[in-house]
């Protein structure tokens, strides 16, 4: 219980710290650079205050500096932290709208330039993603969790299509990530905390340039494939 009470008080007051400094800092650094770096910070300051080991593989199947769709597997609250603090990459989360109206860091992620995704589509969310299909093909990376939430048990959920259609419609390859480690640090639902190790696999880009939506089925089918495959190698265990 005393390592939940300080891990979660580092959490939050960082958060609140940090997440202080993007707004004040938004009107200097509107591209959100800055931004990004202070993220990091926050994220290597959750990972250390549980004393969290992360493991990155596969760096060198990435050439250049994209722009790319990170899509991950998501299997626990430490996927953010993990993907935060070691993918060396200048990135953009999507996530849910309801996060960004959470006071301080809801603003700071809004100064930060993370899209805001409604999940029970409509207009807002084709305008989102023709949005963030725009800011991509311009240079702008952005990290996805295609199953959407975090797995109940373990294994990969089905893909949403929101991430292969934006990938589609900007034209960028995707990168494949495997996460495993994360879910044991913290249950899902709960809120005590774990120490624990967390590895990173990182997979060669899939291409998309000259895909319609015609293809977007066989494509999440094709990273599924990846992820499931991937996942199974570094956990030992069978997701499919």
């Amino acid at each position: 219980m005393i390592r939940t009470i300080f891990v979660w008080s580092c959490i939050v007051v960082a958060a609140a710290i940090i997440g202080s400094l993007c707004i004040v800092c938004y009107p200097l650094n509107p591209n959100g650079r800055l931004n990004h770096h202070l993220a990091r910070l926050w994220a290597k300051v959750a990972l250390r205050a549980n004393g969290v080991k992360v493991g990155v593989e596969g760096l060198d199947c990435i050439a250049g500096q994209g722009p790319y769709i990170f899509m991950s597997n998501h299997q626990g609250s430490y996927d953010i932290f993990a993907l935060l603090g070691h993918l060396p990459f200048q990135f953009k989360w999507l996530a849910k709208r309801e996060i960004f109206s959470i006071p301080i860091l809801g603003w700071a992620m809004k100064a930060t330039g993370y899209i805001s995704i409604d999940r029970q589509g409509g207009r807002e969310t084709v305008k989102a993603m023709k949005t963030a299909a725009e800011k991509i093909r311009q240079g702008m990376s952005v990290v996805i969790f295609p199953e959407g939430s975090r797995s109940p048990d373990g294994s990969i959920q089905p893909f949403k299509k929101g991430g292969f259609t934006l990938a589609i419609k900007s034209q960028v390859p995707i990168v494949p990530i495997v996460i495993s480690g994360s879910r044991e640090i913290i249950k899902k639902g709960k809120m005590k905390v774990y120490p624990g190790s967390i590895s990173i696999l990182i997979d060669r880009p899939v291409e998309t340039k000259g895909f319609t939506m015609k293809d977007r089925e066989p494509l999440m089918e094709r990273l599924h494939g990846i992820i499931v495959s991937n996942f199974s190698r570094i956990s030992g265990i069978d997701s499919k």
